[in-house]
C-alpha cells in the first residue's frame, strides 16, 4: 500500500467502527449532566466539604485554562480542513517523511497554543494529506516549544535561564524521535479518524460544521480528562511528594507521573514546577517536558480524535521517550 493510499485509509475510516467500541464522550458527558440535575438537591449539601471544594476548583481551573486554546485549535483545524488546499502541504513540507518530521516539529515554534488545540489541528493535518508522523511530531512540539510557553518558563525560573534551553531542546528532541519512531513502527490502522461527510458541502457550511464537530467531540473528552485530574488531586496526599523528593530516581518518576495526573496547561505548568522547590531542577524539567505531551486530558482527547488503540500505544511510548530526553537534558545542561 502506498503512502497516499494509507492516508486515504486513515481519513476514510468509518465512524461506526469507533461507535461500536463503547459509549462516546458526548454520551458519557450527557449522562453525567442528567445525573447532576436529578441529584442536585443532595449534591448541593456536599459542596461545602473541603475535599469537594478542592475537586471543583481543580476541575474548573483545568477547563478555564484549556478551553480558550481548544477553541483556537478547533478554529484553526477547521480552516486547515476547509480552506487550505492539499497542494499547500506538499509544498510546505519536505516530500521525504523522515525530513518532514523535524520540519513539522520546528513549525510548532510559531503556534502559540497548548496541547488541547494541537490535537484537533494534528487530526486536520492528517486529513489534508500530511504524513501522520509529521502531524504527530507537530502535535507534541507545538505545546512545548512555542514562544509563550518558553517565556513563561523564563519568568517562572528567573535564576535558572538554562531551564528554558533545556525544556525547548528536550521537547523538540522528543517530538522528532516520536515522529521517526512512528515512521519505523507505526501502523495505519492504529489511527481511526472519523469520517467527515460534513466537509463535503459549501466552504462556509463545512467550516461551521467542522467547528461544531470538533468542539463537541474533543470537548467531551476534555471534560472527562479534567474530572480525572481533579479526582487525582484530591486523592494523592501531599506528604507523599515530600518523601519522594529525597530520592533522585524516585523524584524524577514521581514528577513525571504527577505531570500526567495534574493535566496542567503548558502555559501555566512552569509556575507549578517552580513551586515544587523540594525537587531537583532535573526532576522539575521532567515535569515540564512530560506534561504538554502526556496527561490525562490529552490522552482522553487523543482517544477521541485518533482512536483508543492509538492513544494506548502512543501515550506510553511518548512518556518513556520524554522522561529519558528530559533526564539527559537535565544532566547535560542543568
Amino acid at each position: 500500500m502506498t503512502e497516499t493510499q494509507e492516508r486515504q485509509t486513515i481519513a476514510d475510516a468509518p465512524a461506526g467502527e469507533r461507535r461500536n467500541r463503547g459509549i462516546s464522550s458526548v454520551e458519557a458527558l450527557a449522562a453525567v449532566l442528567v445525573l447532576l440535575v436529578i441529584f442536585r438537591g443532595r449534591l448541593s449539601g456536599l459542596v461545602s466539604g473541603e475535599r469537594l471544594q478542592t475537586w471543583t476548583t481543580v476541575f474548573v481551573s483545568v477547563l478555564v485554562q484549556a478551553v480558550p486554546f481548544l477553541v483556537f485549535g478547533v478554529l484553526l483545524s477547521a480552516v486547515i480542513a476547509v480552506f487550505v488546499p492539499r497542494s499547500f502541504w506538499a509544498k510546505a513540507l519536505p516530500r521525504h517523511p523522515a525530513l518532514a518530521v523535524p520540519a513539522a516539529s520546528v513549525a510548532g515554534v510559531v503556534l502559540p497554543g497548548c496541547e488541547c488545540g494541537a490535537v484537533p489541528i494534528a487530526g486536520s493535518l492528517i486529513r489534508r494529506g500530511v504524513t501522520p508522523a509529521a502531524a504527530l511530531a507537530f502535535l507534541l512540539a507545538a505545546p512545548a516549544i512555542n514562544p509563550i510557553v518558553l517565556t513563561a518558563t523564563a519568568v517562572a525560573f528567573p535564576g535558572n535561564p538554562e531551564m528554558v534551553v533545556a525544556r525547548g531542546l528536550a521537547s523538540l528532541v522528543v517530538a522528532v524521535l516520536m515522529g521517526w519512531l512512528w515512521l519505523r513502527l507505526g501502523k495505519t490502522d492504529w489511527i481511526r479518524l472519523p469520517h467527515r461527510p460534513d466537509l463535503d458541502g459549501s466552504r462556509g457550511r463545512a467550516f461551521w460544521a467542522a467547528c461544531r464537530h470538533d468542539v463537541v467531540h474533543a470537548g467531551g473528552f476534555l471534560v472527562l480528562g479534567a474530572a480525572a485530574a481533579a479526582t487525582i488531586n484530591v486523592i494523592v496526599p501531599e506528604a507523599w511528594l515530600q518523601t519522594l523528593a529525597s530520592h533522585p530516581a524516585l523524584s524524577v518518576l514521581a514528577l513525571a507521573v504527577l505531570a500526567v495526573l495534574l493535566s496542567i496547561c503548558s502555559e501555566a505548568d512552569a509556575f507549578v514546577a517552580a513551586s515544587l522547590s523540594q525537587f531537583s531542577l532535573t526532576s522539575r524539567l521532567v515535569f515540564l517536558v512530560v506534561g504538554p505531551m502526556v496527561d490525562l486530558k490529552l490522552i482522553s482527547m487523543q482517544a477521541g480524535v485518533f482512536g483508543r488503540g492509538f492513544a494506548l500505544r502512543f501515550a506510553p511510548a511518548t512518556f518513556a521517550v520524554a522522561v529519558l530526553a528530559a533526564v539527559v537534558a537535565g544532566v547535560v545542561l542543568l
